[in-house]
């Protein structure tokens, strides 16, 4: 299409742009002196009424004006966005210029060169200067129209990946104020072959001088199909471009219905994802299919991912209990539109009222229980409330596991915590006593299992470093990062409930079950890669290092040094054998002694924390 080829054409020279403006202006200045002459002079005299010098007097003419529209910054404007602005600019220059030559001419005594043609000239030469750009970018906008079908700017992509996915996204995108200029694969079959009309530039390590070469404004990393290594190698090839990414759905958001041209920012699942884990989802489907379930917390980031989750296995009823008005409201509304067919039961209750849960358990007599409710902000539990992380974490989970026991449920879960384990903070340590509370009451023979399943962070939960980083690169910076060495484990929302569940159908009573979170992720370096993807540089948006905050330590653990595991049938899931025996023992009067007094400053909270989890120590730095 010759549209296409002249844009190439154009975005081929690009990169010369500045030099290439500079002779095409001398170009115009030397047309200029010409029609000066002629106006003046008509056919007749136009050439042969010329002194002898007139050659020497038009190329110093033309130099001159050269070293005004470059001391301007002329050439440094874009033609394609030329406007009243761009005039007034030329029309300066060749003000300045004209005056400049008009002068010396006079004073060297150069009489034979005519006033008036002296006098005309910068006239001339404004006129057609700003004619060039102007018919410049009226051929732009109609280019453009005729390959977007907009006269406005587009964005101009390169597209990674020229596999069904690129072919797709460019299908879609093309009318949609896109240009796809080419697209990049490793595969030496593709290079120089055409997919959906457009070409196949070079490979993935080309993209930085791809884009510089064709004015590139976004990369597109279309390879949902690749392994998980390539498409990290292709996210860090994109993002060292400084041009913003975005990126095609992927494989799980293509079976849930998005469309490949429906393009979307880097989120920090694509950067720190790992490969999707394989369930026993027979095994899972029997643990759920036709049972009532009821999830505490089921308007909470991890509880309503498990809701999502537990309702794929066709339960015939959730119990949704949640203390939040709001939330209880989302994820019904959520859960009611995309699961029309599952009975939805939502309570507003507090899992520290046990005379509400005895009488919910009572009546809606749910067979698996998953108990996701809890305070989890670390710093905000340190700080005045550790009485009521205490009353929530850990006599909240008493309260809903003795209740779960009383109705004869199947299966109750805990969703416990990496911080729990050699715990720094209120938080972590009342989250080990709850653990020890699902421990004892493991042992006192109840027929229903009750087990813990542990993990780090997760990606996108609700306090999470996530969010706080896109709000912050949103506003403009800085990002904050409380330490340079600071690390954490990181999981997907969708990935940790669907090994809750697996974990729900597996477990044996007593168990503490620990997810895989891969390796440790120093946080500042995601804070690098997030901003480094939304097309920003450091210096635009700085990281700033806030300081370690009340109860935060800079590694964090899934294991207990004494402890040991074991392999399950999930690759990704281990059992951890705990050494709490103990503890375990104490726990139930421990819990009731202080629950029988008043409410404890946060200081007595942490002794008695101590005098159950002796682990539990100030922050590891």
């Amino acid at each position: 299409m010759f549209w296409l080829s002249l844009d190439a054409f154009l975005t081929r020279i690009r990169r010369w742009r500045e030099p290439l403006s500079l002779l095409l202006d001398a170009a115009v200045v030397a047309l200029a002196w010409q029609a000066t002459y002629l106006f003046r002079l008509g056919f007749e005299r136009w050439l042969s009424a010329r002194p002898g010098y007139d050659a020497g007097v038009l190329l110093a003419l033309v130099l001159l004006y050269v070293t005004v529209l470059w001391s301007l910054r002329v050439p440094k404007g874009m033609w394609r966005f030329s406007g009243f602005g761009e005039v007034k600019r030329l029309l300066l220059a060749c003000v300045i210029a004209g005056t400049l030559g008009a002068s010396v001419i006079q004073m060297m005594e150069l009489r034979a060169v005519p006033r008036s043609v002296l006098a005309l000239h910068p006239l001339f030469c404004a006129i057609g200067l700003a004619m060039v750009r102007l018919g410049y970018r009226m051929l732009y906008e109609h280019m453009r129209g005729r390959i977007s079908g907009s006269a406005q700017e587009t964005r101009r992509a390169l597209v990674m990946g020229a596999g069904d996915a690129g072919r797709l996204l460019v299908a879609g995108v093309q009318h949609q104020g896109w240009v796809v200029v080419g697209l990049l694969d490793d595969d030496a079959a593709k290079r120089g072959m055409r997919v959906g009309g457009i070409p196949v530039l070079g490979r993935l390590d080309d993209v930085q001088a791809l884009a510089e070469r064709h004015g590139i404004t976004h990369v597109v990393v279309a390879m949902p199909g690749a392994e998980l290594s390539q498409r990290r190698r292709a996210l860090d090839l994109a993002g060292r471009t400084g041009l913003q990414v975005l990126t095609v759905p992927s494989s799980a958001e293509l079976l849930q219905g998005s469309k490949p041209e429906q393009l979307r920012e880097i989120e920090p699942e694509d950067l720190l994802g790992r490969e999707p884990v394989q369930l026993d989802e027979a095994g899972i489907s029997d643990a759920l299919s036709g049972k009532v379930v009821l999830i505490s917390g089921a308007g909470g980031s991890i509880g309503s991912e498990l809701c999502r989750q537990v309702a794929r296995f066709g339960p015939s009823r959730i119990v949704l209990y949640e203390l939040s008005e709001f939330a209880l409201y989302g994820i019904e509304q959520e859960l009611s539109q995309r699961f029309p067919l599952i009975a939805l039961t939502r309570l507003v209750g507090d899992v520290k009222d046990l005379a509400h849960l005895r009488q919910t358990f009572a009546r809606q007599r749910p067979q698996i229980v998953f108990h996701a409710a809890a305070y989890k902000h670390v710093p905000l539990m340190e700080q005045d409330n550790a009485w009521a992380a205490l009353r929530n974490n850990t006599l909240g989970t008493y309260h809903a596991a003795l209740a779960a026991a009383e109705a004869g449920a199947e299966r109750f879960v805990l969703i416990s915590t990496d911080k729990a384990v050699n715990p720094t903070n209120v938080m972590g340590a009342t989250k080990r006593a709850a653990e020890l509370v699902i421990s004892q009451l493991a042992r006192q023979g109840h027929k229903t299992r009750f087990m813990a399943v542990r993990f780090g962070n997760v990606l996108g939960s609700s306090g999470s470093v996530i969010p706080k980083f896109k709000e912050q690169i949103a506003a403009g910076g800085p990002v904050t990062v409380t330490h340079p060495d600071i690390t954490r484990y990181f999981m997907t929302i969708p990935e940790a409930a669907r090994l809750v569940v697996q974990a729900a159908a597996l477990g044996e009573s007593g168990q503490v079950y620990v997810l895989d979170m891969g390796e440790p992720v120093k946080i500042v370096d995601l804070a690098r890669d997030m901003i480094r993807l939304s097309g920003h540089s450091l210096d635009e948006i700085r990281i700033v290092f806030s300081g370690l905050r009340p109860g935060e330590k800079l590694y964090e653990e899934l294991l207990a040094d004494s402890d040991t595991t074991l392999p399950t049938a999930i690759k990704r899931l281990s059992v951890a054998r705990l050494d709490d025996a103990e503890a375990a023992n104490k726990v139930l009067g421990w819990l009731d002694a202080l629950m029988q007094g008043p409410a404890l400053e946060d200081d007595a909270v942490r002794a008695a924390l101590r005098q159950l989890v002796p682990e539990f120590s100030s922050a590891k730095h």
